[in-house]
């Protein structure tokens, strides 16, 4: 019985990288800046002068970019930071944006 010896194998099917997803956080009259700063060094690992710039983009412009991540990380962080705004009391608001 002969047997076949294959040299090359050609893959067809190409891997495809996930979306990714840009989470924004919101401005509001009620969460205060220093909660904001905090919610991103200690959830999205940001440093404090990152984070500061951050929270006055959210101030100045009325939002502001905290990462990129794929989709189940992006929908964790903005769980994460619901809990944490809502056991403040804080009305804080983030969403994702197909990058």
């Amino acid at each position: 019985m002969a047997e076949k010896t294959i040299l090359k194998d050609e893959i067809k099917d190409k891997i495809k990288r996930p979306s990714m997803y840009k989470v924004i956080i919101y401005n509001d009259d009620y969460t205060t800046m220093d909660f904001v700063v905090e919610v991103i060094m200690r959830v999205f690992h940001k440093s404090n002068v990152e984070a500061t710039k951050i929270m006055l983009d959210v101030h100045n412009l009325g939002r502001g970019i905290v990462g990129i991540y794929s989709y189940d990380i992006a929908s964790s962080k903005i769980s994460k930071v619901n809990k944490m705004a809502r056991s403040e009391g804080f009305p804080l608001k983030l969403s994702m944006e197909e990058e």
